[in-house]
């Protein structure tokens, strides 16, 4: 990245209007656990992948033929990474914000996570957002927006002015400013969660390592909360030393899905110490292009691929757990998928379905 690239990166002030959703908290066990769900429907990285992403999301009963919701009381977690990588990443946003309504008029819930690509877009690192997720932002008034953002960089000479208008595409600083600590998408996203666990079943976009297992759900998703809010300066003059985003953070961890099968002792560990019976994750995409238990079940991987221009040959899935059997759901077949039902340390509740 060039040195023009990361001053129009880093010093873009941010200001939009924020809007502001009226929500009905459903019980929970604690603020990031709930026990006692019928139906539990998760999916993985979707990369701008809208129309697949709508496509698995009606397969999985999960909408209507009109792509409102249709999952009644069923918890929907979809585990991050919408952005970057793929053009419709706005649409699939808008998608999920209103299902996040809808769901809960129904008795549901629809679950966001954050992913690490949606951490890096509000942090300014935008080297794998794509050409039409900035036209998503443009306006009729974006030639004007962008020229009076190039003036506060203040270019030395016209060669400088024009290598900045070429890194500077209609609808950048709309977009920066969406996902600003103000903007309408970051100031959403900042108070969404890391993790979130479910009858037992924790869900998280890249991993939980030994490291981080003993902080506890709440406490994760506290300290990122706090990184991208009032610490964010802090973070961004020192990602690497944040939970957001150092390696063996929630976020960028990759341990569950390539660790060899003599890690067994250390996933009973992070069980043990996270009181869950299976790990859900997404971010590395599975070799098969099929969701994937390892450890015999006590961890599922759910990336799929289901952007192809970034996965030749990924497609689309959805996990589904019923009455503690797994399913996995894709356009074509479901098959079923072998999850531990305890695991070291987990209390296991008495499902709703259990007490009919």
């Amino acid at each position: 990245m060039t040195r023009l690239r990361i001053t129009c990166v880093w010093t873009l002030s941010v200001a939009a209007a924020v809007v502001t959703f009226g929500s009905r908290p459903l019980p929970a066990a604690s603020p990031c656990e709930w026990n006692g769900i019928d139906r539990i429907v998760a999916v993985g990285d979707v990369h701008g992948a809208y129309d697949r992403f709508l496509e698995i999301l009606k397969i999985a009963g999960v909408l209507d033929a009109d792509a409102h919701w249709a999952a009644g009381n069923a918890h929907v977690v979809q585990l991050g990474d919408i952005v970057d990588r793929g053009a419709d990443s706005r649409k699939a946003l808008d998608l999920v914000r209103r299902l996040e309504r809808e769901a809960q008029t129904s008795g549901g819930r629809l679950h966001l996570l954050l992913g690490n690509h949606e951490v890096a877009r509000m942090l300014g690192d935008l080297r794998l957002t794509v050409a039409g997720e900035y036209e998503a932002f443009a306006k009729v008034d974006s030639p004007s927006v962008r020229d009076n953002y190039l003036k506060t960089l203040k270019p030395g000479n016209n060669f400088e002015r024009e290598q900045l208008i070429e890194q500077t595409p209609l609808g950048f600083v709309e977009m920066r400013q969406a996902f600003g600590r103000d903007g309408d998408y970051g100031r959403w996203l900042r108070q969404l969660p890391v993790t979130i666990k479910i009858d037992g079943f924790q869900f998280v976009h890249g991993g939980i390592s030994p490291a981080v297992a003993p902080l506890g759900c709440q406490a994760i998703n506290d300290q990122v909360r706090r990184e991208l809010t009032n610490d964010l300066d802090k973070t961004r003059a020192a990602p690497l030393a944040t939970l957001a985003a150092r390696p063996d953070g929630p976020l960028w961890y990759r341990g569950l899905s390539q660790e060899p099968d003599t890690f067994v002792p250390q996933i009973d560990e992070i069980l043990a110490k996270t009181h869950s019976r299976a790990i859900i994750i997404g971010h590395t995409v599975t070799a098969s292009g099929r969701i994937t238990p390892r450890f015999d079940g006590r961890i599922i991987q759910i990336d799929t691929g289901m952007q192809p221009a970034y996965v030749q040959g990924g497609r689309a899935s959805a996990l589904e757990i019923r009455k503690r059997e797994a399913t996995a759901i894709y356009v074509d077949r479901r098959d079923p998928v072998s999850m531990a039902r305890e695991g070291p340390g987990a209390v296991a509740p008495e499902p709703a379905w259990s007490r009919r």
